[in-house]
């Protein structure tokens, strides 16, 4: 399994205009965020975890020319806003892009992108074949994923778990029952905002508590806003088995 950070930022995260705090004037390439999204080949399958309104710079940066199946987490726009950019690979694979979510999240994005499902479609609007999922664990071309529910306030949002490989963002609770499903991942992505507390989303030090408890070989932190602070002051600060992710970064298991 080969993973591979499109984005680890929220609409907090990238340099906003005219500040000129110490993140968004870094020069490290690794304080540069873009919205947070993964891209997963798995079994010569190629997904993508959600598509915000950098989708398209993503993955042209990372050269993706296949993708199988898009998974959404949840319908805020930093995570569905770049699904028009699809019609790229409709038209390199010659093919609907299979997306999955729950029925809400499908209702949102249908209403969002009227257009691409209209029945007498304007010519070059992206192809998209819906598919709903629950909270059970579900199969795309033969590749079971497991989903894992978490709370971004009072909003229901999935991560998802391929393999010993889980990835969840914009939480802030998770229920012990979830947690028992993330337990046994080698490698867990999770989000951590920044330091102060937050109504949606996990503090740097309440992703440090989940990831105590869960105890994965690896933990990768995303979605962090600019106010975390600057990527090689925080990891000086963390666990050994616990890193900042960035843009770009690659890993195998």
């Amino acid at each position: 399994m080969k993973i591979t950070f499109l984005g680890t930022g929220t609409s907090q995260g990238i340099p906003i205009i005219g500040c000129r705090c110490a993140v968004c004037t870094s020069l490290d390439f690794r304080d540069k965020r873009l919205r947070a999204s993964i891209h997963v080949e798995i079994d010569s399958k190629s997904f993508i975890i959600d598509c915000g309104p950098d989708f398209r710079q993503q993955v042209l940066r990372e050269h993706i020319l296949q993708l199988d199946a898009l998974l959404f987490t949840h319908a805020h726009k930093d995570h569905t806003a770049g699904l028009d950019d699809v019609r790229g690979f409709n038209y390199l694979q010659k093919k609907n892009l299979p997306i999955y979510a729950t029925n809400n999240v499908l209702n949102q994005i249908k209403k969002e992108f009227e257009y691409a499902f209209a029945d007498i479609k304007y010519p070059g609007v992206p192809l998209i074949d819906l598919n709903i999922i629950e909270n059970t664990k579900f199969q795309i071309e033969g590749v079971e994923v497991i989903p894992i529910e978490v709370y971004h306030h009072l909003l229901p949002v999935f991560g998802y778990r391929f393999k010993d490989f889980t990835y969840i963002t914009d939480a802030n609770r998770i229920s012990e029952i979830e947690i028992e499903k993330i337990k046994g991942s080698k490698i867990l992505v999770l989000n951590a905002l920044q330091k102060t507390p937050h109504i949606s989303h996990f503090t740097l030090a309440e992703a440090l508590d989940i990831i105590e408890t869960i105890q994965p070989e690896m933990a990768y932190l995303t979605h962090l806003s600019h106010t975390m602070g600057l990527h090689t002051q925080v990891q000086a600060e963390l666990p050994q088995n616990v890193k900042i992710a960035y843009d770009g970064l690659k890993l195998s298991l």
